[in-house]
């Protein structure tokens, strides 16, 4: 009895053993499974020397949206290659006009410097939506601007002509030759006025206000002449708002207007009108009022009525 006690103790030691054993064994090798796949830790069974290895599954190592990448359609339904250069240039030419736009938002230079980006882009957007064939007898207008609902590339432009078409730089700039003549005349007296400010803004103001009327007086002049013929654009506009919020805020001047004059001297012709109306109503009632009394004349009238009377 007390050797079969003493088996059943070393029988129950050894299981205890194994079982701790196994247990360490899977926390060694949990980490390393959970990023590289590996196979199933090898025990030896009791009381058996071979050694137990399952095969286990590995997955695939390629995220699963890159067969999407790979797919590709049958070449008819594909974009040709003249369609796809002229969408490489495109895109070329977009991001190039809008690096331009965002330096030139403050202060607004929209019109002078960034119209060559937009005539390279039109260009290019004129290409795709042409309906004439290119090399190959192909035409990209359906194939890159019409293929999808979004119409991602009619869009991009639309956008550009906007930002073009309310800056109304057509008015400032209409080819590639540069600003129009009105233009240059204007960026040329503003230019001066610039200067002058620049010269006399360290010193008195009141020299300043002196010194650049002149200047300052023919933008202005020049500015009321082109807004009220609508050849303005936001680049000028934009010029000039500066310009009259240094002269009239920062510097304080001022100019007096012509047309004061004329307007004071109607005022006050109108002011006074009603008391000249009235002293002239009342001149002419008592005038009328002279005319009907004729105290001789009354009685001559009575005597002739008594020699009538006397007759009768």
């Amino acid at each position: 009895m007390s050797l079969h006690r003493y088996n059943s103790v070393f029988v129950l030691i050894f299981i205890n053993s194994y079982a701790f054993g196994v247990f360490d064994a899977v926390n060694v090798t949990a980490p390393v499974s959970a990023t590289t796949p590996q196979q199933a830790p090898s025990y030896v069974s009791p009381g058996s020397s071979a050694v137990v290895s399952p095969v286990v599954f590995k997955p695939a190592v390629e995220p699963a949206f890159s067969v999407a990448l790979r797919s590709s359609f049958p070449e008819d339904l594909e974009v040709s290659e003249y369609c796809a250069e002229l969408l490489r240039l495109f895109g070329q030419r977009y991001v190039a006009f809008v690096d331009c736009l965002v330096p030139a938002a403050r202060p607004v230079k929209v019109c002078q410097n960034c119209f060559p980006e937009y005539h390279s882009l039109s260009e290019v957007f004129l290409n795709i939506s042409s309906d004439q064939m290119g090399p190959g007898n192909v035409s990209c207008r359906d194939s890159i601007l019409r293929s999808d609902r979004l119409m991602l590339v009619f869009l991009l432009n639309s956008n550009m002509d906007t930002i073009w078409q309310r800056s109304n730089c057509i008015q400032c700039v209409k080819d590639l030759s540069g600003p129009n003549n009105d233009t240059l005349y204007y960026l040329t007296l503003l230019n001066q006025t610039i200067t002058c400010f620049e010269k006399y803004k360290q010193g008195n103001l009141t020299e300043l206000c002196k010194n650049c009327k002149d200047a300052y007086k023919r933008l202005n002049d020049l500015y009321s002449r082109m807004e009220g013929n609508k050849t303005l654009c936001i680049d000028l506009e934009d010029a000039m708002n500066v310009t009259r919020k240094l002269w009239s805020k920062n510097f304080g001047c001022s100019i007096p207007r012509e047309e004061t004059i004329p307007v004071i001297a109607v005022s006050c012709f109108m002011l006074f009108l009603p008391i000249i109306f009235y002293l002239s109503s009342f001149l002419h009632s008592e005038q009328k009022k002279r005319k009907l009394i004729h105290p001789n004349r009354a009685k001559s009238y009575a005597s002739l009525m008594n020699i009538q009377d006397k007759r009768s």
